[in-house]
């Protein structure tokens, strides 16, 4: 796990994006980030257009063009979080730091966490889930385009050799998170 000594332990963070490729475990464990802490949550999965769904479904990685209109749906539901006080968890791939840059410019409240793990650990993980449309072939053209958080991006960076819990306790405990009273 590493952080940089700039991304200091908050009280006033507001929404944590928690990033990863596909198969890192980015939706298990931001569900259960916002459960333990009674924050709102919002899978990145559900602000898909139809086609992009499609598209991936067909085993079609998807372009920038494709993410820009998702990316600002999140950036939305980011927003919604900050001006209505209510703190929130979103899992999103974020893959490159333009969408990291998207999602947490000008937005100093949120976080991001990368789960970083090991391809075929990863790989496996994605053979073994059944039902999602995005599918382990898929996984190759995630790493191509993961681009690695630099230290002036202030992203903690959480290895997936853990449990979920355990995970989302590394998390809270290197954020200093407490949940809502």
């Amino acid at each position: 796990m590493s952080t940089s000594p700039e991304m200091s332990a908050s009280p006033g963070v507001e929404v944590i994006l928690v990033a990863g490729v596909s198969g890192s475990g980015k939706s298990t464990v931001g569900g259960l980030l916002a459960e333990r802490l009674g924050w709102d949550y919002a899978e990145a999965d559900a602000f898909h257009s139809p086609a992009n769904i499609a598209k991936m479904r067909a085993g079609h990685p998807l372009t920038d063009a494709d993410r820009a209109p998702w990316l600002r749906a999140i950036a939305a539901w980011i927003d919604d979080r900050l001006e209505t006080g209510r703190p929130g968890v979103v899992s999103c791939s974020a893959l490159k730091r333009a969408y990291r840059d998207r999602l947490t410019g000008g937005r100093p409240a949120v976080r991001t966490v990368m789960l970083d793990g090991d391809r075929d650990v990863i790989a496996e993980r994605m053979r073994a889930r059944h039902g999602h449309f995005f599918g382990a072939g898929l996984l190759d053209s995630q790493f191509a385009d993961l681009e690695r958080p630099a230290p002036d991006e202030h992203v903690l960076t959480v290895p997936i050799t853990g449990s979920p819990e355990e995970t989302v306790d590394r998390i809270v405990k290197a954020l200093d998170l407490a949940p809502l009273h």
